[in-house]
């Protein structure tokens, strides 16, 4: 198997799942519990909390669990618009968030909420030009991703943040794409809320985080019960997940710097590989290291995708095609339509080898010789 596609999943090292086993076999205690196993159970809470909390350059009470990312979205939004329902109901976000940002934004317009969606350009920018003059007096919050999923384009969410110092406007960012592959901080970006999510970085599925600063006061509780989290997400801690996440975090931090290194080189040889290939073009201009967008016009993705599929290539289709429809990131981008039908994403991680993209570049290439093109 060859499997390029990272940014939807990554595989667990073995040192990790190594730690969830002996959590879930030895170290299994509730961490409410007050006998020595569940106290210990709570010191591994705290010491994943804090290892999160740390690769982020925050404090370990600033760090709050979550499921995944789309629950740390959706918590951000509300606890965001809960602080600031007295500024108004204008928020303010960009047309290319993942579906866990957008699909909430949708929910809300039922609510009263009034959104605008900042568009792209063909390239996949935005500018914190755009962003800002969006802004009204009454906007309570603005939500931007720091990398964006399909095409790796990183939004200016440093400049965003700068201008709103000092306003009550707060601003959320999904980090989950750039977290531990781009080297940034809390302090560094100045987002009020950030999410995390940990099988991004060979962690299990199933937890994700979300970090709440700046201008953010105390979330409003997602949940309401036994009191844990701070009584803001109660529920009995998944402590394997949590340790797994944190496991996984301590060694993409110390291998940050060589791992990026690695992936930047995985995507300029995926270039290299397939610049000969005819009529294949780059989409977007992303600078994320680990993600690749590519198009074949004329060969329609989700062909692309099977084809290499059954030969044991793992790709995403950069259209996630749904019911004949492309993606909205590459609709916002207003792509050609056979540029955007025929787009492909590949990602990379540390795990990627020379061979993954060898195969990938040789059956793409055998894939236009051996199928027609949609007319």
């Amino acid at each position: 198997m060859h499997y390029l596609d990272y940014a939807a999943t990554t595989p667990v090292p073995v040192p990790v799942a190594e730690v969830m086993t002996a959590v879930l076999t030895q170290d299994f205690g509730n961490p409410s519990a007050q006998y020595p196993l569940g106290r210990a159970a709570r010191d591994l809470v705290e010491d994943s909390r804090a290892a999160v909390a740390a690769a982020l350059g925050a404090k370990p009470q600033q760090l709050l669990f979550t499921s995944c990312g789309t629950e740390g979205d959706n918590w951000a939004i509300r606890a965001a618009l809960w602080q600031n329902r007295r500024v108004g109901k204008h928020i303010v976000s960009t047309a290319v968030e993942h579906s866990a940002i957008l699909q909430c934004l949708k929910a809300l317009e039922q609510e009263g909420y009034e959104v605008t969606l900042v568009k792209p350009d063909s390239a996949g920018r935005i500018t914190a030009e755009q962003v800002l003059s969006a802004i009204r007096e009454d906007t309570a919050l603005v939500s931007m991703m720091l990398v964006n999923n399909e095409n790796g384009v990183r939004f200016p969410v440093e400049e965003v943040a700068a201008a709103l110092k000092g306003k009550p406007t707060l601003l959320h960012t999904d980090a989950i794409q750039g977290f531990l592959k781009m080297p940034f901080t809390a302090a560094s970006l100045g987002a009020d809320l950030i999410t995390l999510s940990g099988h991004k970085i060979g962690g299990p599925k199933g937890i994700g985080a979300l970090y709440w600063g700046g201008k953010m006061k105390t979330p409003r509780p997602l949940l309401y019960g036994g009191g844990q989290e701070s009584g803001l997400r109660p529920g009995t801690e998944p402590t394997a997940q949590m340790a797994g996440f944190a496991a996984a975090v301590r060694r993409r931090k110390a291998s940050m710097e060589a791992d990026i290194a690695h992936m930047a080189a995985c995507r300029s040889y995926a270039l290299e590989r397939t610049a000969d290939i005819p009529g294949l073009v780059q989409v977007g201009e992303g600078t994320a290291p680990h993600i690749l967008s590519l198009s074949l016009p004329g060969y329609p993705s989700q062909n692309i995708v099977s084809d290499l599929g059954e030969q044991g290539i793992c790709i995403s289709a950069g259209s996630a095609c749904h019911k004949g429809k492309l993606s909205h990131v590459l609709t916002a981008m207003n792509l050609p339509k056979k540029v955007a039908a025929g787009t492909i994403r590949v990602s990379f991680g540390p795990e990627t080898t020379k061979e993954d993209i060898d195969a990938f570049a040789d059956a793409l290439r055998a894939h236009q010789k051996n199928r027609f093109p949609m007319l």
